[in-house]
């Protein structure tokens, strides 16, 4: 049973050295791997598995920062030891898409206008910090280097 999710046939083939060592721990050679492929492929499907969950548990792992933006909204994460800290901030500007260029060059002029709010927010981890990172991915967020929670952390202390 997986933990997160198989990685994508592009994931897979830009990790194939790394599928091929982990092939190796286990001492299947190439043409063994093959060999399963054709006559047990339940057992390929399995391998894969195992070698998706391996490397989202060390992506994730190492997972520090988070952002999920939308047109009107920024929720941005970091990755404490035990627990997760959010800048949440939401433009009252519907006609605002702050994946565009545009909208973001209006936000950084106006974030202190009315039409921006802010919210911060803690949250323990669950048993499982990787699976909770992992859910917010799942739900759109991307990992990142923390720029904009860092630059949000520094204002919001400011003032």
């Amino acid at each position: 049973m997986m933990k997160y999710r198989r990685l994508s046939r592009e994931q897979l083939e830009e990790l194939h050295k790394e599928f091929i060592n982990f092939l190796a721990t286990q001492s299947i050679t190439a043409q063994e791997w093959d060999k399963i492929k054709r006559e047990k492929p339940e057992v390929a499907e399995q391998e894969i598995d195992v070698f998706s969950d391996l490397i989202w548990e060390g992506v994730l792992s190492r997972v520090a920062y988070l952002e999920n933006i939308s047109s009107t909204n920024m929720h941005l994460f970091f990755c404490a030891e035990k627990e997760m800290k959010l800048i949440s901030v939401r433009v009252l500007n519907p006609d605002l898409d702050l994946r565009t260029q545009e909208g973001f060059e209006w936000f950084r002029k106006n974030w202190q206008s009315d039409f921006v709010e802010y919210l911060t927010a803690s949250k323990a981890y669950s048993e499982d910090p990787g699976l909770d990172k992992f859910r917010l991915i799942e739900q759109g967020a991307a990992i990142t280097k923390g720029t904009l929670f860092k630059w949000f952390e520094e204002i919001i202390e400011i003032q």
